[in-house]
C-alpha cells in the first residue's frame, strides 16, 4: 500500500528514519502517513492504483473475511505518527456513542513506540478522583493539561487507548498506530491553535475511568511477541533473520504487515515476490491461508489483525 502522508501542525519536518521524505519550505509538518485508510492504493500487480476501499467492495469476505461486521470497508486503520509538538487533547467516541451519531463503529486504538527521544511523554486518561466536571471546567480556565495522567514512554512500549480515554501525544516519539477504521476525534483543548474544537460532544463521550495504560508483552516464540490482543485486533511484533512460512487467519482476518526496521520479500504461491521494508505496509488478504517471508537480512515489523 502507498502511504498517505497527511499534513499536521504538531508534525515534522523530516520523516528519517522512516521515510526519505521532509516538507519543503512554507509547508506545513507531516503528522501522519496512513497506511491502510480506505483511500490508500496498491502500488503493485494487476490491481495496482486501485483504493483500498474500492478492493472491498470488489473482493468482500475473501478481502475482509468473516470477522468484520460489513464488507465494504476495511475493517483496520494502520498509520505512523510523527510528533514533534503536543497533539490537542482529545477523545474519541466507543461503538455505542458513535453509532447514535450515524457513524459505523467507534475508535479503540493502540500505540506501539518504534523509536523515543528521552523524556517523551504521552497523557493517558485522567489524574485520579479527576471528575468530568472538573475537567471541564479547567478546560474554560486553558490549565486541561494539569488533570491529564502523563506518563514517560520508551521504545517498544504498546499502549492501549480504549475508546472514551481523554488522551494527547507529547512531542518526541515515533508511533505505529492500530486502531478501529474511524477519524471520528473530539477536540477538548488545543494550546490556542486556531483550530474548531468540540467540548460539549467530546465531554459526552469521555470516561473518568477506562482500561487504557501500557500492556505487559507476551512472547508467544522466539522470533515473535504478542504486544496486545482486545476485542477489536490483534497486534504481534515479529523479527526475522531467514526465510519464515507464516500462517494467515483461516479466513477470519486480512493480516497488515507494517515493516519498522530492516528489509525483506514476502512471496505466496500465487503471487510474485514483493519487497517489503522500513515503512511499507502489505495487507495479506483473509483468503490467503500461507505466505513466506525472507529476510534480507533480517527484518522487524508488526502484524495486526482481528480476533
Amino acid at each position: 500500500m502507498a502511504p498517505h502522508f497527511d499534513r499536521r501542525p504538531w508534525g515534522a519536518r523530516d520523516l528519517a528514519p522512516i521515510y526519505d521524505r521532509q516538507a519543503g519550505p512554507g509547508e506545513e509538518p507531516i503528522g501522519e502517513a496512513w497506511l491502510t485508510w480506505d483511500q490508500c492504493r496498491v502500488v503493485n500487480g494487476p490491481l495496482g492504483g486501485a483504493t483500498l476501499a474500492e478492493l472491498c467492495r470488489r473482493f468482500g469476505r475473501e478481502l475482509v473475511g468473516a470477522a468484520p461486521q460489513e464488507t465494504e470497508r476495511f475493517p483496520l486503520l494502520t498509520k505512523f505518527l510523527f510528533p514533534c509538538d503536543k497533539l490537542s487533547v482529545q477523545v474519541h467516541p466507543d461503538d455505542a456513542a458513535a453509532q447514535r451519531l450515524g457513524e459505523p463503529c467507534g475508535k479503540t486504538e493502540c500505540w506501539y513506540v518504534v523509536h523515543a527521544k528521552p523524556g517523551s511523554e504521552i497523557a493517558l486518561g485522567l489524574k485520579s478522583g479527576t471528575t468530568r466536571e472538573q475537567f471541564e471546567c479547567a478546560i474554560r480556565q486553558n490549565r486541561a493539561e494539569e488533570l491529564l495522567n502523563w506518563i514517560e514512554v520508551f521504545a517498544g512500549d504498546m499502549i492501549y487507548v480504549d475508546a472514551g480515554t481523554v488522551h494527547t501525544l507529547g512531542p518526541g516519539p515515533v508511533i505505529v498506530e492500530t486502531q478501529q477504521n474511524s477519524d471520528t476525534t473530539f477536540r477538548l483543548y488545543d494550546y490556542g491553535r486556531p483550530r474548531e474544537l468540540h467540548v460539549e460532544q467530546g465531554l459526552a463521550c469521555l470516561k473518568e475511568n477506562t482500561a487504557a495504560g501500557k500492556v505487559p508483552r507476551q512472547r508467544l516464540e522466539s522470533r515473535c511477541e504478542r504486544l496486545i490482543a482486545t476485542a477489536n485486533f490483534i497486534v504481534d511484533r515479529v523479527v526475522l533473520e531467514r526465510e519464515e512460512t507464516l500462517p494467515g487467519q483461516t479466513g477470519a482476518s486480512p493480516q497488515v504487515l507494517v515493516a519498522i526496521a530492516g528489509c525483506g520479500v514476502v512471496e505466496t504461491p500465487a503471487a510474485g515476490p514483493l519487497t517489503f521494508a522500513c515503512g511499507d505496509a502489505v495487507i495479506v488478504p483473509a483468503s490467503v491461508g500461507k505466505y513466506q517471508l525472507r529476510a534480507q537480512w533480517n527484518v522487524e515489523f508488526l502484524r495486526a489483525g482481528l480476533p
